[in-house]
């Protein structure tokens, strides 16, 4: 065996090299430690090499000629400040902090939502360069170095739209659901609106129900930045199933139909609220609330909060505004000749209403109030064929144009692939799906 302090042949060719760095910007000094083993024979001394090294430059030029600069990119936290945001995008600039406190054209840049990305470009010693960011309303702004100060633009956003897929199911509300499933409120109520003809969503919902959609959603350097429309939709209410199609008519004109070319749109929505309860349906024979007696309710009473948006059910002409007996402030608008809706109770009517102006489906026309007899808040809405009052839930609505015979090739061409999207994704269980 040979002794502790001799190395075997394998160790001799070996050399340990502990090496410090000074720290320093630009160029320093490395000062290293070599220290050589003992040999077999053990007559080398350990010797201490101190050599200096010179480090190369931190910033290398570019290809063009240019100085390096670095990008960063960083998230808007809760409870950031400018300070720590550019603190965080490695920016060490006084002046560009400075700048971005108090210049009114950084704003934007102040305002920014918790969640929005900001890019930095800097210098090697941390001056900034640009910021470039997505502000609050979707545009492009960037912040440049500009001689000794800076500069603000803004430029359209440049979108890209993505398809997105989404599936879910009705446990409690269509609201609940659709939140459950990914899909944001403008989604939600663009589905509304498509099938509105179709189904009641106050009345006609079922536990079980299933929805499947497909939509647009514009994305701006990757962040998405609005829903878009829908595309295609499914809606299967009490076992029956509904489809629409989004197909262009024209260069400027485009609507939802079903697989067979009729319109999803009816000539007149089932309801003139978004969402609210049926506090009182269509009856011959009713007690009334306020006169405690019995006669004919020939409507349908919504309950929803004072100051809830009632929407005009078809394209028509108002026939009047204005205040009338037990229906306080009310509204009458004339259809296609033979049909009349009434809206009663309300507590403001839109502003510039007035008797002959002409309305289009959907449009807001006044605001839920109790004004005439009423106990609490609601919309009492009546549908009238030739004078008579019909029961809105109930009557047959009139549908819109369908899809004309020239252009019906080109539909079916058009909506192929997302009716096989749609087919494929029917029984799905996911509830999101990209």
């Amino acid at each position: 065996m040979l002794p502790q302090n001799t190395l075997s042949q394998a160790h001799k060719m070996k050399l340990r090299w502990f090496v410090t760095l000074s720290t320093v910007p630009l160029f320093g000094v490395v000062t290293a430690f070599g220290i050589m083993p003992q040999t077999v024979f053990n007559t080398a001394k350990p010797k201490t090499v101190v050599e200096e090294i010179a480090l190369p430059a931190a910033t290398q030029p570019q290809a063009d000629g240019s100085a390096a600069t670095f990008w960063r990119s960083e998230r808007v936290q809760r409870g950031d400040t400018v300070a720590e945001l550019l603190h965080r995008l490695n920016v060490d600039d006084s002046a560009a902090t400075d700048f971005l406190l108090k210049d009114q054209s950084a704003t934007s840049f102040r305002q920014l939502a918790v969640g929005k990305e900001v890019q930095s470009e800097t210098a090697a010693d941390g001056s900034l360069l640009a910021l470039r960011f997505l502000d609050n309303d979707g545009n492009q702004a960037v912040i440049e170095k500009n001689g000794s100060g800076f500069a603000s633009k803004s430029l359209p956003a440049q979108l890209e739209q993505r398809i997105f897929m989404r599936t879910g199911e009705i446990k409690s509300s269509l609201y609940a659901a659709t939140d459950a499933a990914g899909l944001s409120d403008p989604v939600a109520n663009q589905m509304a609106d498509i099938f509105g003809g179709d189904i009641d969503f106050h009345h006609d919902l079922r536990k079980g129900d299933r929805f499947t959609v497909v939509y647009e959603m514009a994305y701006s350097n990757g962040e998405p930045i609005r829903s878009g429309r829908i595309l295609a939709a499914e809606f299967i209410n009490q076992g029956h199933s509904y489809r629409a199609l989004y197909f262009q008519t024209s260069p400027t004109h485009g609507d939802y139909y079903s697989p067979d070319g009729k319109s999803m749109h009816k000539a007149f929505l089932r309801s003139p609220l978004e969402f609210s309860r049926v506090s009182s349906g269509f009856s011959l024979a009713r007690l009334h609330p306020v006169l405690n007696t019995w006669r004919a309710h020939k409507g349908v009473d919504y309950a929803a909060p004072t100051g809830t948006k009632v929407k005009v059910t078809a394209d028509g002409i108002v026939a009047l505004v204005g205040k009338q007996g037990g229906y306080g402030n009310v509204i009458m608008v004339n259809h296609q000749g033979r049909y009349t809706t009434v809206y009663g109770h309300l507590s403001k009517f839109a502003a510039g209403l007035h008797r002959g102006q002409h309305v289009s489906q959907g449009e807001v026309i006044g605001y839920v109030g109790m004004t005439g007899l009423a106990t609490g808040p609601h919309l009492h809405y009546e549908f009238k064929i030739n004078g008579v009052q019909r029961d809105p839930l109930r009557v047959a609505l009139p549908d819109a144009a369908p899809i004309s015979a020239a252009q019906k090739a080109a539909f079916a061409d058009g909506t192929r692939e997302l009716s096989e999207r749609l087919t494929m994704l029917r029984n799905t269980r996911l509830a999101k799906l990209d």
